[in-house]
């Protein structure tokens, strides 16, 4: 895997499910040290084309697609990870308490509580429409807004959904493509993959057990001690 690194050999969609189901986690870009990432995989000629060769679309289409869950899970950076693997990192790197219960015991924002809720009842929501609900447009509050849907998908509480166009009155293409989020539980849910059953201790072991052979043992490492493991 560290020569197919070297050389960028991933072209197509098809190739880079291949090593996502191996490899079963995968950032977007170099994170995890010894560990292959998307952008290192493929060729940068490739990048921001709109192209089914472009590895940018691709982020929006393994969600989509219930083939790998998307967002910002580990040190605010963008992960894939294989639908296989899903449950059992949900249930070993997020916490078993509500993010109610997380706000009483002053383990997470008030914008991160408010922004949950809102996700909860309009599941894959936009960008723009989840800040106006939540009156966080103005542009003093972004910074707290971009706060806290990372620190959501940080804690696996949600997902990038997917990547949403975005239109003028007349239906034409206006501007930047717009993020959109849901819940883990909801996206799992809809893509008929079900909850790991077993322990935290159980869900690192069995994550561990899928690592060895195919990550290097130092990226293993790495990962527990930031995870916690």
């Amino acid at each position: 895997m560290s020569n197919m690194e070297e050389q960028g050999m991933v072209t197509t969609y098809e190739e880079m499910k291949e090593v996502i189901d191996k490899l079963g986690i995968v950032p977007l870009a170099a994170l995890i040290p010894g560990h292959p990432s998307v952008n290192g995989l493929t060729k940068a000629e490739n990048w921001h084309t709109d192209t089914d060769l472009d590895p940018w679309a691709w982020r929006a289409r393994f969600p989509g697609e219930g083939l790998a869950a998307y967002g910002k899970f580990i040190r605010k950076k963008a992960i894939l990870v294989a639908r296989e693997w899903f449950p059992a990192y949900v249930a070993a790197a997020g916490s078993s308490q509500s993010l109610e219960e997380r706000f009483d015991s002053g383990l997470c924002s008030r914008e991160a509580l408010a922004l949950l809720q809102i996700i909860r009842d309009n599941q894959g929501i936009e960008t723009r429409e989840l800040r106006m609900l939540a009156d966080m447009k103005a542009k003093e509050k972004k910074t707290a807004f971009d706060n806290a849907v990372t620190e959501l998908q940080g804690t696996l509480d949600i997902v990038i959904s997917g990547v949403k166009e975005r239109h003028n009155a007349e239906g034409e293409k206006n501007g930047w493509n717009s993020t959109s989020f849901e819940t883990a539980g909801h996206w799992m849910a809809e893509n008929h993959i079900p909850e790991f059953k077993g322990t935290r201790d159980e869900a690192v072991a069995w994550l561990r057990n899928r690592m060895e052979g195919n990550w290097n043992p130092a990226s293993v490492s790495w990962l527990g001690k930031v995870l916690s493991w």
